[in-house]
């Protein structure tokens, strides 16, 4: 099934949720490894382009992603969840579409206002144009800082979200899970 149902996600919602889980969670040990200080010049350099190229891949697919959302059906919430349950629920999952939003775009802005003026190369194909915003060394400090901000705050999101995942199915022995590792018929 293609489409979310009533009560499960359909397989576009399941391949989205998992390609841009594994490529955030890559993004986070690059930009982490990318910015380590005694890291080669040449291998940072292409760290950062690899980080970018990723980066603006996350951004696509989020924005699909968020699109699918608005546009699409949504599963009802697992039986025997209290409301305050399915208000976090609620809560975190619009924090994270919110946040794998946030998250590219500062990092387009911070490569945009570099004072280094280094094109974003994707994947060695084209150049991705920088936004028009106005180059300078405050502009890129603050970029930065919202950035690694932001980047931060996803991390610490995305382990709260799989904690209850796995809360979920291991201790309550719910769907939770389940729903986002398979999709079936309703």
């Amino acid at each position: 099934m293609l489409r979310n149902g009533p009560d499960t996600f359909g397989w576009v919602t399941i391949l989205l949720h998992w390609t841009i889980a594994v490529l955030i969670a890559g993004l986070l040990v690059l930009g982490y490894a990318m910015t380590l200080p005694s890291i080669d010049p040449v291998l940072q350099f292409d760290l950062f382009q690899w980080h970018k190229s990723f980066g603006f891949t996350a951004l696509g697919l989020c924005i699909i992603r968020v699109l699918w959302w608005l546009a699409g059906r949504h599963p009802a919430a697992v039986a025997g969840l209290s409301i305050r349950e399915r208000q976090a629920s609620f809560a975190v999952h619009s924090l994270l579409l919110c946040l794998t939003l946030a998250v590219p775009i500062t990092g387009w802005a911070l490569a945009s206002v570099s004072t280094l003026d280094i094109p974003s190369f994707y994947f060695n194909l084209v150049v991705i144009p920088h936004l028009p915003l106005e180059k300078s060394a405050v502009a890129e400090t603050v970029w930065t800082t919202a950035h690694a901000i932001l980047a931060y705050g996803l991390a610490a999101l995305v382990l709260l979200h799989a904690a209850a995942a796995l809360h979920h199915h291991f201790i309550r022995h719910d769907a939770v899970l389940v729903r986002m590792l398979r999709s079936r018929r309703s």
